[in-house]
């Protein structure tokens, strides 16, 4: 069939109607990107010339991909990351900043870092020490005190949510943006910012040690503070949704990890009653809005179980697919989600032994019977299961790529 553009191809992927080649992204979002210690080296092994990388997300340390990588992999989708955008160049937004004389690259705010004699960096409380290639806090931010609950004052609470409201004059600049991405590129523009979804995490307010116990012991305290979150994000979707509707095609409402590499963290019934209604209204809100928007999930972990659920609650797409944890198949996480009527992005690599430590030859199989199994029928997106850590070799990513797009759509 006729070449297709990737705004097109994902698109009609997405809808399962016919398309040319299986689409593919790299940085759409923050799980699907990769390491900005690797990433100097996948811009030699596609023989591009050498350029500090733009470090977008600098906890977790991901490159932005630049248009000419982009084009090199035939990666189908940009990103506007919170006012940042690989669709156009934005020069204004970068300063250099060698992260202890480890990595020339460029940041947005090179105030927000300093240096240790023994090299380590500083990022508020966050520290990336020597030999490391993220920022860690110490229990990753998350008491781990389980001794009882700390009381936490819903009143309070609204009061500072109200004060995050956008105004309708965000709403405007959030929308020129968006024109500008949509006029600058034939690409699918996949829309990531705070305000459109609710923020509500299993492992939200108290962390994952014990936010999960509040859900069970104090569920009334949790449906008010999603009440809260909900009605935030719901003034900010019917101010922002209208105002990019037609100029976006995928909408970043919720990121959460409900799943370990073996189980779920909290059972479904609590999806159910403490999360799913909240879920729901914001993706009705954007689906009446913004009809062609497709919204997007992430959530990592062994989360099958979960898929019924996550079609329920209004999701269209549903990332990023992990299907190496829980003792499942990609075929099945396929099933599960064709039965659901969710699309699927990513899963096309196991990220944490294929990818790292196979031979090119495994990589590129792995790739090619993931993909093959994930997109038969439609409604799939190709890349790595999360990020392209720093370790991984560039040939790897280079060959993970071309066998993804290798496949033939079927």
């Amino acid at each position: 069939m006729p070449r297709m553009t990737g705004h097109q191809r994902v698109l009609a992927s997405l809808n399962r109607q016919p398309i040319d080649r299986v689409p593919m992204d790299l940085g759409g979002m923050r799980s699907t990107g990769i390491s900005c210690f690797a990433y100097p080296g996948l811009r030699r092994e596609l023989g591009l010339p050498e350029k500090p990388p733009l470090v977008e997300d600098t906890h977790q340390m991901l490159a932005l991909p630049e248009r000419d990588v982009l084009d090199a992999l035939d990666v189908d989708v940009v990103t506007i990351l919170d006012g940042v955008t690989n669709a156009f160049e934005q020069p204004e937004l970068w300063r250099d900043y060698d992260f202890g004389g480890r990595l020339r690259a460029k940041v947005r705010h090179p105030e927000n870092f300093r240096t240790e004699p023994d090299g380590t960096v500083v990022q508020g409380s966050a520290r990336m020490v020597p030999g490391s290639y993220v920022f860690d806090v110490e229990h990753a931010g998350q008491p781990l005190n389980l001794d009882d609950l700390p009381p936490i004052d819903v009143e309070a609470f609204r009061e500072e949510a109200r004060r995050g409201y956008a105004t309708p004059e965000e709403a405007d600049r959030l929308a020129e943006l968006c024109r500008r991405v949509r006029e600058s590129t034939d690409r699918a523009v996949f829309l990531n910012d705070w305000r459109i979804g609710p923020g509500i995490s299993i492992h939200g307010f108290d962390g994952l040690a014990i936010f999960p116990m509040r859900c069970l012991l104090e569920p009334h305290t949790v449906r008010a503070l999603h009440e809260i979150l909900t009605e935030r994000a719901l003034h900010h979707i019917r101010l922002i949704a209208p105002r990019v509707r037609g100029l976006v095609d995928v909408a970043m409402v919720s990121a959460d990890d409900w799943g370990t590499q073996q189980s779920l963290i909290a059972g479904p019934e609590t999806f159910r009653s403490l999360f799913l209604p909240y879920y729901r209204a914001c993706n009705d809100a954007w689906h009446a809005a913004a009809p062609e928007t497709k919204t997007f999930l992430h959530s990592c972990g062994a989360i099958h179980p979960l898929i019924p659920l996550i079609a329920e609650a209004g999701f269209d797409v549903l990332n990023p697919v992990q299907w190496t944890a829980g003792g499942r198949t990609a075929a099945e996480w396929k099933a599960s989600a064709d039965q659901a009527g969710i699309a699927l992005w990513g899963g096309g690599m196991d990220s944490q032994a294929t990818l790292p430590l196979g031979t090119v030859e495994d990589v590129e199989r792995v790739a090619s019977e993931s993909v093959r199994k994930l997109s038969a029928g439609g409604g799939y997106v190709f890349c790595n299961i999360h990020n392209v850590l720093a370790e991984v070799e560039p040939r790897k990513v280079v060959a993970m790529y071309r066998a993804a797009r290798s496949v033939r759509p079927c």
